[in-house]
């Protein structure tokens, strides 16, 4: 049986087993990058053997970081955020920094809520996902001063600085490819756009792009369902089902998209001879699934790396920081999930 009332390891503790100082033990929890790869090491081995533990409020009351970034996204339903989350995490990691994650399910109210807990926890920097918020979310950020970034959008100008995609560049990029393959009997699926400003920016300059070129979408074929491969089946098929149907189906992002090819298979139709699917954002397995999906791949790895590196600069040197937003450039990936429409050809 354990022995309860032993005294719990201090850092001198650890100090003594790593044959160091305590200066050193403190400099490898608050700048590991100054220790040498041996003594990292070596102290690391002792924290593990002691089991010590610091105690993280102590250190925040006298001002010293806490050592956790807060990562706000809209969903953990799907892994339409996992690449970029992980790339943010392993990056963070290397300065010493872990983060907390959470998700506020397009609720900009509760992403507030959200927020002030996170800042309650000490949080020396926060992420957001997107461009628009609650202004009272901004207040909050401008009261606390406390450096954060908005990841996945990009926009020169933003209220903070923001490293992603330009999400109307990706939707023009898709919906003119669309267009050059010769379709002008297409259909469109995008997930609802309350609280999602990539969803609306994507549906706005597709419907805008496609209009400029004499194409209009009919009613029937404007689609809005939510992030599930299984609803966006279940709507594709109706739309596959009528008689007069389009021969291209243009989805706001490839969880929609994965929906509807399982749609096409289930009600007979050949993808990409009978009708062109296509997405946005070349989520992990999207080059996989059979037809390969034509989409416009979204970097998410490169924005989680290049937002870790920015909120670590700003939170460790924020005199030398560089706080301009960044552009990391969509790409059309054209696989075989798409061609011209048969009587173009």
């Amino acid at each position: 049986m354990p022995d309860t009332h032993k005294k719990k390891a201090d850092i001198v503790t650890v100090a003594k087993a790593a044959r160091v100082s305590a200066s050193t033990v403190s400099r490898y929890f608050n700048h590991p990058d100054l220790l040498a790869p041996a003594t990292r090491k070596r102290i690391d081995t002792a924290v593990r053997k002691t089991g010590y533990i610091r105690n993280r409020a102590a250190q925040t009351i006298h001002g010293i970081r806490s050592g956790t970034i807060g990562v706000l996204i809209p969903t953990l339903d799907h892994a339409i955020f996992a690449e970029v989350v992980q790339a943010f995490s392993d990056t963070v990691a290397d300065t010493g920094f872990t983060i907390l994650l959470a998700s506020h399910g397009y609720d900009l109210q509760r992403e507030y809520a959200i927020l002030r807990k996170f800042l309650e926890h000490r949080v020396d920097g926060v992420v957001l996902t997107g461009l628009d918020h609650d202004e009272a979310v901004f207040q909050l950020l401008d009261q606390q001063r406390i450096p954060s970034v908005l990841i996945w959008n990009y926009a020169a100008h933003s209220r903070y600085p923001s490293i992603g995609a330009d999400n109307e560049l990706a939707g023009r990029m898709i919906a003119e490819h669309v267009l050059s393959l010769g379709h002008r009997r297409i259909a469109c699926m995008f997930p609802p756009t309350q609280g999602n400003d990539r969803a609306q920016a994507r549906r706005d300059v597709v419907l805008h792009t496609l209009a400029d070129a004499g194409v209009t979408v009919p009613e029937p074929w404007s689609l809005t369902t939510v992030y599930s491969i299984s609803e966006s089946k279940q709507d594709a098929q109706t739309l596959f089902a009528q008689p007069d149907r389009p021969t291209a189906l243009i989805c706001g992002n490839d969880v929609l998209a994965s929906g509807a090819l399982y749609a096409a298979h289930a009600t007979g139709l050949s993808v990409p001879h009978d009708i062109s699917i296509v997405g946005i954002g070349d989520f992990k397995g999207s080059s996989d699934i059979e037809p390969p999906l034509t989409t416009v791949r979204l970097p998410a790895r490169q924005i989680g790396q290049e937002a870790g590196q920015a909120l670590t600069q700003a939170i460790t040197h924020p005199d030398t920081a560089n706080r301009q937003s960044l552009h990391c450039a969509p790409i059309l990936m054209h696989r075989q999930s798409a061609r011209p429409p048969r009587d173009t050809r």
